[in-house]
């Protein structure tokens, strides 16, 4: 799981959601901007401190967490 390594949650920066290690930059802020149809190489383009790995971190991540979400029918 290579997230572990790029991904962490930290009370004290944006209030404890995730976020690529040593940035501000959110797991959900990435995820909005593939969503809105941005590729990597704009990202990158624009977030320089970002690496293809930190996105694909990002995407894991969110796999990661979905895949052990509970869902009850009702």
């Amino acid at each position: 799981m290579r997230y572990k390594e790029r991904i962490e949650i930290n009370p004290d920066v944006l209030v404890g959601k995730p976020i690529i290690k040593g940035t501000r930059i959110s797991v959900e802020f990435i995820l909005e901007l593939l969503a809105n149809g941005w590729d990597t190489e704009q990202i990158l383009k624009n977030y320089p401190q970002l690496t293809k790995d930190d996105i694909l971190a990002a995407i894991e991540y969110s796999l990661q967490v979905l895949k052990e979400e509970k869902v009850f029918a009702i």
